[in-house]
């Protein structure tokens, strides 16, 4: 796993944001803690960079971010399509659903982010194997 360089601000603030998750992130961090979405490792409010992202998969280079009604203004939305594309240019790949989703459709999300982590995992080839005779 990449490690990136964390300023102990941002640091402080994910420890912060662990302890007052909303009601969305906390019913998705029920559904896949502990490996329980299919053993896939989550962490949640994970620094990246200069970010704290809501839920990260190091292994898949996954980020799983929870969005409220205020990501829907243009203001919010430009700065979150900045935010993506410089996580992509790490490497990583964005999902990212609305609280009400989650709140609604909690399955569904959940299938959304396992067909995602096979897609990225498809992406990182197969170390090659010995034939054993």
């Amino acid at each position: 796993m990449t490690h990136y360089p964390v300023s102990a601000n941002n640091r402080g603030n994910a420890r912060k944001m662990r302890k007052q998750m909303t009601d969305a992130e906390l019913k998705l961090w029920n559904e896949i803690r502990a490996h329980r979405l299919m053993g896939l490792s989550f962490r949640r409010q994970m620094p990246i960079a200069s970010f704290i992202v809501d839920f990260a998969c190091p292994t898949k280079k996954l980020i799983v971010e929870i969005d409220g009604s205020q990501h829907a203004r243009a203001e919010a939305s430009a700065s979150d399509a900045a935010r993506t594309a410089k996580l992509e240019a790490l490497g990583w790949t964005i999902l990212r659903f609305w609280n009400d989703d989650v709140i609604r459709d909690i399955d569904n999300v959940c299938q959304h982010i396992v067909v995602a982590a096979g897609e990225a995992c498809a992406d990182v080839p197969e170390p090659a194997r010995e034939a054993v005779p």
